[in-house]
Order: C-alpha cells, then sequence, then structure tokens
C-alpha cells in the first residue's frame, strides 16, 4: 500500500484543480439562465422519437470520463494532461457561450409516455439538470474527448477492440442526448464542432510543446 502511494503521481493532480471551479460555474449558470432563452431546437428533432434505453449510455458518460482520466493517469502522464486540457478548456468554453447567449430546449416530454425504471431514471434528471445551457453539449465534448485520448495514448496500442468500444460508446452516448430528449441536433453539431476546434490543436504535437511546453512533455 505504501508503495503504490508512493508511486502515485501526485504531482499531476494540479491538472485538475479546474473541475471545482467548472462545477461551481455550471451550477450558478444553471440558476441564472432559466427563461428568455434561445430555443435550440429544430424540424430534425420533430423526427427523434423519445427512448428511455438511451439513459443508459448517457449515465455511462461519468465512468467513461473518470476511467479514461484514472488510466492515463497511472500509464500516460502526458496523454493525462492533454486529456485535462482538452476538458477544461471545452468545457469553460461552454460555460462562457451559455453565458453570452442563453439557450435551452423545450423538448422534454410533459409525462413519460410509459412507467418504467429507465423513465423514472430520466425523469430524475430532468429534476436534476435543466433544459438549459445545452448548447453545446458538454455530454458530447466530453464523449469525443474520453474516445480521442484513448485513441491517442501510447499505452493502449495493440488494444484496437478497447479503442474501438470506446469509439462506439462515444457515439452511443452523443445519440443518447439526443433520444431522451436532454439535447437537440444543433446541440450535437455544437459540441463536435467545439471538440475539432479544441482538439485539434491539442493532439497536434508541434503546436502542443510551442504553446505549453508542460503538455507536451512525456
Amino acid at each position: 500500500m505504501r508503495n503504490a502511494l508512493r508511486r502515485f503521481p501526485w504531482e499531476e493532480l494540479k491538472y485538475v484543480l479546474w473541475l471545482p471551479v467548472y462545477l461551481l460555474s455550471f451550477f450558478v449558470i444553471e440558476r441564472v439562465v432559466v427563461t428568455g432563452y434561445w430555443p435550440t431546437q429544430g424540424w430534425m428533432d420533430g423526427y427523434i422519437p423519445f427512448c428511455e434505453w438511451f439513459v443508459i449510455p448517457y449515465c455511462l458518460w461519468y465512468p467513461l470520463l473518470a476511467a479514461v482520466g484514472l488510466w492515463l493517469l497511472w500509464k500516460d502522464r502526458k496523454g493525462f494532461r492533454r486529456y485535462m486540457c482538452f476538458l477544461a478548456l471545452t468545457f469553460f468554453a461552454s460555460a462562457l457561450i451559455w453565458l453570452l447567449l442563453p439557450n435551452g430546449q423545450d423538448l422534454r416530454p410533459a409525462a413519460m409516455p410509459r412507467d418504467n425504471p429507465l423513465t423514472r431514471l430520466v425523469a430524475g434528471l430532468y429534476a436534476i439538470d435543466t433544459n438549459t445551457n445545452v448548447f453545446p453539449s458538454v455530454h458530447v465534448v466530453g464523449a469525443i474527448g474520453a474516445a480521442w485520448a484513448v485513441n491517442r495514448t501510447p499505452s493502449l496500442d495493440g488494444h484496437r477492440l478497447l479503442r474501438g468500444a470506446t469509439a462506439i460508446l462515444a457515439l452511443f452516448i452523443c445519440l443518447s442526448t439526443l433520444f431522451i430528449k436532454q439535447h437537440t441536433v444543433l446541440d450535437v453539431i455544437g459540441g463536435l464542432g467545439l471538440s475539432l476546434a479544441v482538439g485539434l490543436p491539442l493532439y497536434s504535437r508541434d503546436t502542443v510543446r510551442r504553446i505549453w511546453p508542460a503538455v507536451g512533455q512525456d
């Protein structure tokens, strides 16, 4: 136990200090933006049915992000730093967009079409998370970031099945936001665009070393 604690990369934990700040800002913005928001739903959203089964991949977002972070922390410190920077930059950029452009969606069903454990879980999510601050979707951003980090870490070279499974899970997480009516098609597109805008330069070796040498170090 002592040896494990001694080997733990404690110095890398400073890259997690952004998380409580983001969570605080998220809950503050959730209380500020409640009415008078820009509705992000469009005509395409009307063709997407409500399906409570998608709450399963939606909830898997949380353990996915944590599992990827813990794996990288132990096996790939450079990958961990990049992963944390990706999440911090995209999450705070999302919060800034919510402040500058208050938005929300009006797609949630007034009453659940069925009564079962999954619909009750969706109703619980509705109660915890409001229908505002949806563009861009941080669920999409986080899922893409996790899949990107898994794909780019040398510690998983040769584990093509695991990388493929992570990519598929990320895809289902993105779709789940639509089928449980947490987000709109536009929210998903916004999350994809933000992920590319941050991820492409961040995972470029030369760009990272030039802007932030510590993130590019092995």
